[in-house]
């Protein structure tokens, strides 16, 4: 379980040169534009520097945002990366994919004042990408203490919690399964937020403090046992976020045209030579932000027609209401009040979506399906964003962790698990949440670590 090449060396071989290949995310473009210094330092001064400031409380991992501003209206560029990066290393890619609309803005005070929010999410961009532009590195590996933790999965949760140990001198070994690192950074994030080089940059900035070694291809579970794990490391953290696409179990679902949503997203952001050229009518089942990203980014894409089939009303969705907004602009249309039956298929291939009408029973409020005649959604292309699997089950047999609803359950202050060795964080444990969430319970995580273990002596 260990390697001869240095950790940015890792990170620079084998999939840099997916990285650099024609993908069709390259297609989709950045949907918040970085702003303009004059611009940046314009919005910075609207800021009201408030006392006690909502937008702080609103941020998951905490970050100090009336400081960060003010440091970028004074033209501190550097310094307020460094604010923005102590609480939060994977500021790069929260300043893109973050949703500030209902965090940090949607708390600003201006929304009480009838005036538009800082750009908060904006600014932070501006202060992160300088800082990346010049090299800058804020913070070193600390004092080597002797201690060694093993982290399961590199996405944002384990990348955050490996960084803040390493600051605290701990030797750190991630696993990852898959050959390309970043989790859903890399492989999920809708491309109009984060493509995945921006991914990979950052990942690299993180390994670059030192102390922390990446090693891909390597599934914990299988080859590499977690019992075996907590035996050769002092903890370990498990960050390996959520499993497979869900499908329904309906007639016509193995027809081709038929994808998950999360498994599609992931092979329009990796795969070179991957196509929609052809598909003239899209439908994307479920109502969460995941089934937004998708409509999103068929529309820019070019599919002419792209609809979202959803089970109840537009009120009830799931996804947030300001990236639906954006979508209907963009051309999509809603199908409401519609539950999937099954696949309409020709030749093996999907022609569309069989749909019942529903409606809400008054007084119970459940959802019922009308026994009238079943419509058809036409699509030649359907993906399915009705949920993932949960990977808790891979912890059931370790005694003392628990589980709810498949979810690793921790203490909220610490990130422990019912195993003292074992910590988590990120998605396995809060069901599926933002990066900065991911963020804030990975840095927590590794908090809780070091006082574990010095607690032992």
């Amino acid at each position: 379980m260990t390697s001869n090449a240095t950790p940015l060396e890792q990170a620079q071989s084998p999939w840099r040169e997916i990285a650099e290949s024609e993908r069709l995310e390259r297609e989709l473009h950045d949907r918040k534009p970085q702003l303009s210094s004059g611009n940046a330092v314009a919005e910075a001064n609207r800021c009201l520097y408030c006392h006690d400031a909502p937008c702080i409380k609103a941020c998951p991992t905490g970050i100090d945002i009336p400081t960060f501003i003010r440091k970028i209206a004074t033209g501190n560029l550097s310094g307020s990366a460094r604010v923005i990066l102590d609480a939060n290393i994977l500021g790069l890619s929260c300043a893109r994919v973050c949703p500030t609309e209902v965090l940090c803005e949607g708390d600003c005070v201006y929304n009480h004042l009838d005036q538009p929010p800082i750009q908060i999410g904006k600014l932070q961009r501006v202060a992160t990408e300088h800082a990346y532009a010049r090299g800058e590195r804020f913070f070193e590996r600390g004092e080597p203490n002797g201690r060694r933790v093993a982290l399961v999965g590199a996405g944002p949760a384990s990348l955050a919690c490996a960084h803040e140990l390493a600051r605290l001198g701990y030797l750190c070994t991630i696993f990852e399964k898959r050959d390309l690192p970043g989790g859903l950074n890399s492989t999920g994030v809708a491309p109009y937020k984060l493509h995945l080089e921006d991914s990979l940059r950052e990942l690299e900035y993180i390994l670059g403090i030192g102390g922390i070694t990446l090693q891909t291809g390597v599934e914990v579970g299988g080859e590499v046992g977690l019992e075996a794990l907590a035996s050769d490391f002092d903890a370990v953290f498990i960050g390996f976020g959520l499993g497979e696409d869900g499908f329904m179990g309906v007639e016509g679902e193995d027809a081709a045209g038929v994808h998950g949503a999360v498994a599609f997203i992931e092979r329009l952001k990796t795969e070179p030579g991957f196509s929609v050229a052809g598909v003239r009518s899209a439908a994307i089942i479920g109502g969460g932000n995941t089934a937004i990203d998708c409509v999103r980014e068929l529309r820019g894409l070019g599919v002419p027609r792209v609809q979202m089939i959803y089970r109840r009303d537009e009120a009830t969705m799931s996804g947030y209401a300001h990236e639906w907004t954006y979508a209907k602009a963009e051309g999509v249309q809603g199908v409401f009040h519609a539950q999937p039956l099954g696949f309409v298929v020709e030749a093996g291939q999907v022609r569309g979506v069989e749909c019942a009408r529903t409606r809400v029973e008054e007084g119970s409020g459940r959802l019922v399906v009308d026994a009238g005649e079943p419509f058809v959604v036409e699509a030649d292309l359907v993906l399915l964003a009705i949920g993932q699997s949960k990977l808790g089950s891979l912890l059931a047999d370790i005694e003392g962790i628990q589980l709810d609803r498949g979810r690793v359950v921790v203490d909220p202050a610490t990130g422990q698990t019912g195993d003292p060795r074992f910590f988590a964080g990120g998605d396995c444990a809060n069901g599926g949440k933002e990066v900065v969430n991911a963020a804030a319970e990975g840095k927590r995580a590794a908090r809780g670590i070091h006082a574990w273990l010095d607690a032992r002596g």
